[in-house]
Parts: C-alpha cells; structure tokens; sequence
C-alpha cells in the first residue's frame, strides 16, 4: 500500500529527530505502527529514560524535501517495493535513502569496486578495466565517488554504475569529482543516506561504506594500504555474508598491503574479471570468503516490544555490551530490555555501536 504524503513526511520527521537511528526508528514504527503515533510518544519516552525531549521541527523537514525535490532526488523508504533487497538484510540498513537517477539499477547483480585514494596508476587502470568488463557481463558496479580506484570504477562502468555518497544529494566531494558525480546522477544511480546540505564528514564514511558493502552480492579490493577505509567496506561485506575478493600486490608496495592481508586473512585472491564473474555468478547468499577474526553478523532486534521496561541502567557503562548479555544478566525478557534501551536511547544517554553492543554516552 503506498505511503500518504502525511506518512512520508512524518517518516522524515521520525529519522531526523534527535537520536532515532535505524534501530529505534524500526522498534518506534514497529511498536506504534505508523510514524505519526511514533512521534506523539517520543516525549513520554525520553521522559522515562530521563531526559526533556523535542522532536525535529516540521519546518526543518519541509525545507529538506524542498531541497531534495530541486536537486531532483527522490525519497526511497525501507518498505518500498523499490528499495534494493540486498540492502535490505544487512544490519542497520538504512530506514530512508535519497536518490538521483535510475532506481532499477539497484535491483540488479552488483559488485563493489573499492580502493586506495592515493592508488598507483597501474591500480587505477586495473580498476577501470574490471568495472568495465563486469558491465560488459551485465553487472553493476558500486563504489564511493572517492578519488584513485573508486573513480576508475565508476568511469569504466557507466552507465551501469551506482555511487553511494556521505554527504548531501546535492553536494559533490570530492569537489574534482563534482562532473563524475553528476554524470552518475544522470545516466546511473547516486545515492545519500544524509539530508540535503550535509557536509561529509569522518563519522558519515563507515555510515556510506556500509550501504555500498550491503548493496552489493560481493566487494573486491583492488589496491588498499593496512588502515585503507576500503578494508571496513571489505569486512563489512564479510559481516554481511557477501564475497569479498581482493587483488594481490607486491609485498614490497605499501598500497598493496591491504590486499594481501585481506587475502591472508581469508578473502577471495582474484587475477581477472572472469573470477568476479564467476563467483559473483554463482552467488546464493553463501559466500565462499572466510574471514577468521569476524563474528556472525548480529541482526537488528525489531521484535515487540514489552509493555514495561525492565531495569537495566545500573548494568550499562561507559564500556559498550552485548545485549543478549544485558538480556541474561538482567533476568528480564529480551522485549523489556529493548523497550529500556529504546527509552534510554530517546532520551539521548544511550549509544548504540556495531554488533548489538550498547553503551552509556560519555
């Protein structure tokens, strides 16, 4: 059933009020079934875990579709028919994204190309023929706009390319890349998680790496240094159950360290495009990389919530915890406990980190 325009913009709202994430706007919508209700009871909420609370102006929100509808963007929500399935079963997955372009690009085989900013120019060109060949085989490609390999793989690959930005729909960066992007918005796919006027900024990159790693059925690495944001997309991927692959470099170039630890540590080593092809090919949501430190993947708990909340600020620091762990010291039931944490988080003295780990604010 297709969303009112009081809905829409009340979903808005939700996600841009302070400290609604992807968890609680899910457990909100969830409890209280349409994001209006969800609104009304934000107050009471952060009342119970503490604190005063104001939902995101309305006017904020009218200013912000205004913007989204003059760079001719569009919202797409997390329960539209249109929004891409694979992003769908990660973690934290984005509740409402903007785009400019061709949205059915998101619905097909993709891989995302990722790298060094600083790449050698061999990198480069090797990124640029492989996003080239896997278009040519009907695939397409993903990547962060970013200078070096991310922009070898877009080029190689339009139109059948898809770029995934930290910043606002309308905002280019890097800004030489402000011709790149735009190309993007108009032959392939651009997609922003933030709102419009958003500047890039650090804590909006693991945000962005996350929806190219989870739009995608695999993610190689072409040329990434040790502390390379490309290696968090890669794992990120792994945690996501996606292949990750990675081309192997000369241990005696730094920029090729990354690969090969990816490599050593369990991602699939590949020499030509044919091997992404017939990997991602024949991908049916098992991935043939193993990476030995990572976890299974902990999924976002949107289960009911209890009627009362149960007692667990005392168990909560400064240091972040498992919430099944909270769940077994607590005594309470996993309902109650997430209706506590949903409280808390409203009411700003939550924060919650990667892998169902929770934690005070500092």
């Amino acid at each position: 059933m297709p969303l009112t325009q009081q809905e829409a913009f009340a979903r808005i709202r939700l996600l841009r009020s302070p400290h609604i994430g992807p968890v609680s706007y899910r457990q909100l919508l969830r409890r209280y079934g349409d994001a209006a209700t969800a609104l009304e009871a934000l107050p009471d909420m952060a009342g119970r875990g503490g604190r005063p609370y104001r939902a995101a102006p309305a006017e904020r929100i009218e200013s912000e579709i205004s913007a989204v509808r003059k760079a001719g963007a569009r919202y797409l929500f997390h329960d539209s028919p249109d929004y891409p399935p694979l992003l769908r079963e990660i973690a934290g997955y984005p509740p409402i994204l903007i785009m400019r372009g061709d949205p059915a690009l998101a619905a097909r085989p993709a891989v995302a190309i990722v790298g060094a900013r600083n790449a050698s120019a061999a990198a480069i060109k090797l990124a640029g023929d492989f996003a080239t060949a896997l278009a040519d085989a009907g695939f397409v490609v993903v990547s962060g706009l970013a200078r070096g390999i991310d922009g070898a793989a877009h080029r190689g690959s339009l139109p059948s390319t898809i770029g995934v930005i930290a910043s606002g729909i309308e905002i280019a960066y890097p800004p030489q890349h402000a011709e790149l992007q735009e190309r993007i918005a108009s032959e392939g796919l651009l997609i922003a998680e933030q709102p419009p006027g958003t500047e890039p900024r650090g804590s909006h990159f693991p945000s962005r790496n996350r929806i190219i790693a989870g739009l995608a059925a695999g993610t190689l690495v072409v040329e990434a240094a040790p502390q390379s944001g490309s290696l968090i997309t890669a794992r990120l991927a792994a945690e996501a159950g996606r292949e990750v692959m990675a081309i192997p470099g000369s241990p005696l170039e730094a920029r090729s360290h990354g690969c090969n630890q990816l490599i050593r540590d369990g991602a699939i080593l590949v020499q030509s495009p044919q091997d992404v092809i017939e990997l991602i090919s024949g991908f049916d949501g098992h991935a043939h990389a193993r990476f030995r430190e990572l976890s299974p993947a902990y999924q976002d708990a949107v289960e009911e919530l209890a009627e009362e909340p149960a007692d667990v600020a005392g168990l909560l620091s400064l240091a972040p915890v498992a919430v099944d762990e909270l769940i077994r010291q607590s005594g309470a039931g996993a309902a109650a406990v997430q209706l506590a944490l949903l409280e808390l988080e409203i009411a700003g003295r939550l924060v919650r980190h990667a892998g169902g780990r929770v934690s005070l604010t500092g």
